[in-house]
């Protein structure tokens, strides 16, 4: 469950919602004039969180290689390479289940 308080609400309950999250019974978004400014989580939704940031970016430095590696390619020309890699594949697949 996330709760979404305001940051004067927050301060005033700070060690009970600290337990709360803690034991992992709420999140908290903390508001200030109705624009939230922050969120309160667990240990272990952070450990979760900075894993994920740590898994995307390795994906992404996959992409940006492969950038690299066709950067002096139009765009246009791996466009045709690829459709026509997906149109064999397909046909292939296709001969094998026939």
């Amino acid at each position: 469950m996330t709760q979404t308080l305001k940051s004067s609400d927050v301060r005033s309950n700070w060690s009970q919602l600290l337990n709360k999250v803690f034991k992992e019974q709420t999140r908290v978004i903390v508001e200030k004039s109705g624009i939230p400014i922050a969120a309160v989580i667990s240990a272990e939704d952070l450990a979760r969180l900075t894993r994920l940031e740590e898994e995307r970016n390795e994906r992404f430095k996959v992409i940006d290689r492969m950038r690299a590696a066709f950067k002096d390619i139009p765009d246009d020309e791996i466009e045709h390479q690829v459709d026509k890699a997906v149109a064999e594949v397909r046909v292939s697949k296709r001969s094998t289940t026939a």
